[in-house]
């Protein structure tokens, strides 16, 4: 098959660009790129007991409750994706339902996100690595002011050298990696399942247990509620990664749809089973370090199934996590590729380069891994603004599919939305009440997720550090961007279509 066949085949020509990446990955690999982006033994187990602590037992509803605002912008993204099946998904899908401002700000938004979001992850071996073995604790023996920060930093260099190590080789080998790491976390997440249920020993009822949370609340449980939900919000995000590898996916119309609307479903199953298991499977929900960084889910699944058993589970988590990164790293790579591409960020040229025998951008690899160690060595004395920083990275993601939701939903308000015509994935009749919800739940959750809570964000000027940090990171893009940006918006030459007459 020659180049311009291929372009033509797959779409890209239709939108003006040229095949440049290379096509290799398969619907299961697809899928799994959603997956691990998720990671849901890695959002569970990282984040338990924040939920736990604010909402006790009952904070397990959260989860259907985000599932269900989720579902609804991730059947929204389906359609996009069997339309528009182009790299660096949600800046290119804003930008064919909006203006140019529009749309370079949800890109920006969104890869400003990834990059803190990458560092948020690899934190995560932090959490789990010295329950396995008191030797994963590189410095001190955890209890110094400084222990956990400064090793969490080590450990979370050394992840993020390995996913930039792993992107610059190029997409098979990052996707032989992600789909075996995901294989893996899926059966060690089912098994988990099925050992948690056998060892059940609370009745179902506890899941209505508030622990009398709502008590020192001033909005009652119903605030200390949408405070724990937010360890639910953090995990289910990112299922638009399958279709950000669009243009290296094999007949990517049809593949990412089911592979965006699979990853969010399975997660929600899978999740849902394990945080309601592991509640039920707890020997005693009064104890307090259930509530705490250094006990949480990881304790239930050690004192539940025995330590020996427990860790081998606590090593398919540090498994998760490594391939949660791994997919976090790469989306974002692609997403800057996507803007570098339409001269859209500075030095475009450059970060756009494909490498010849890569077949990949690895000059956004190598950036992006420097900077998301940056934030670790920056915030290495400070754990509560990381804290609040990386909550913010959540916020941003929403607030970037929001860029998207919205734009779609004027569309169909307007009549100028017309689906995929049946040919592939498309919400006929329903899509406007879904694309309704979807705004308005993003909408609400991003207010949820910045409310200024002393609890989250710390005391004073930081727990206004939603607005002041997204407010900053806004001003400072779009400054650039009215400056210089929109005067050289436009698909560089060598990555232009050669069948000009199929491009817009």
């Amino acid at each position: 098959m020659t180049r311009a066949q291929d372009e033509s085949e797959h779409g890209l020509a239709e939108f003006g660009y040229s095949q440049s990446l290379e096509r290799s990955i398969g619907k299961f690999a697809s899928f799994a790129a959603g997956v691990s982006y998720i990671s849901i033994l890695t959002g569970t187990f990282q984040l338990f007991y924040f939920g736990f602590s604010f909402g006790g037992p009952a904070y397990w509803w959260s989860w259907p409750m985000v599932f269900v605002g989720q579902v609804m912008v991730a059947l929204c993204f389906a359609e996009l994706a069997g339309r528009y099946p182009v790299a660096g998904s949600v800046y290119n899908w804003s930008k064919r339902l909006a203006g140019p401002t529009t749309s370079w700000l949800a890109g920006w938004v969104m890869f400003t996100a990834s990059v803190v979001t990458i560092a948020a992850v690899v934190l995560a071996y932090q959490v789990t690595l010295p329950q396995i073995w008191s030797g994963f604790q590189l410095v001190g023996d955890g209890t110094g002011p400084t222990d956990f920060a400064v090793s969490a930093v080590i450990w979370g260099a050394v992840l993020i050298l390995f996913t930039t190590v792993v992107n610059a080789f190029g997409v098979k080998l990052m996707s032989r990696i992600n789909s075996t790491g995901v294989f893996v976390e899926l059966i060690a997440a089912v098994l988990l399942v099925v050992l948690l249920g056998i060892n059940i020993v609370n009745p179902p009822s506890v899941v209505f247990d508030t622990q009398n949370l709502g008590a020192s609340h001033s909005g009652g449980y119903a605030g200390a509620f949408l405070v724990a939900a937010l360890a639910s919000a953090y995990v289910m995000y990112g299922f638009d990664t399958a279709s950000s590898l669009g243009e290296e996916t094999l007949d990517p119309r049809r593949t990412a749809p089911s592979a965006i609307l699979r990853a969010v479903i399975a997660s929600f199953v899978i999740g849902g089973l394990i945080l309601l298991f592991g509640i039920l499977a707890a020997p005693n929900l009064a104890d307090p370090r259930l509530g705490s960084g250094d006990g949480g889910l990881q304790l239930i699944v050690l004192t539940a199934l025995g330590g020996g058993l427990g860790k081998v589970f606590l090593i398919a988590i540090i498994v998760a996590i490594t391939v949660c990164a791994l997919a976090v790293h790469t989306a974002a790579i692609r997403l800057m590729f996507a803007m570098a591409r339409d001269n859209a960020l500075p030095g475009g040229a450059r970060l756009a380069k494909i490498d010849p025998k890569r077949k990949t951008p690895v000059v956004p690899a190598v950036l992006i891994g420097v900077a998301a160690v940056l934030i670790l060595v920056v915030n290495i004395g400070s754990r509560s603004i990381f804290t609040a920083v990386t909550s913010v990275a959540i916020i941003m993601i929403y607030i970037a599919y929001l860029l998207v939701t919205g734009p779609m939903l004027v569309k169909r308000l307007r009549g100028q939305w017309q689906g995929s015509g049946g040919e592939y994935f498309s919400l006929g009749r329903f899509g406007l009440p879904v694309n309704i919800i979807a705004v308005v739940w993003g909408a609400g959750m991003a207010v949820n997720l910045a409310w200024p809570r002393p609890e989250v964000y710390g005391e004073g000027a930081l727990s206004w550090i939603a607005f002041i940090f997204i407010g900053a990171v806004v001003l400072v893009g779009l400054a650039w961007y009215r400056v210089k940006g929109r005067h050289q918006l436009g698909c560089l030459p060598e990555h232009r279509a050669k069948d000009l007459e199929k491009a817009p």
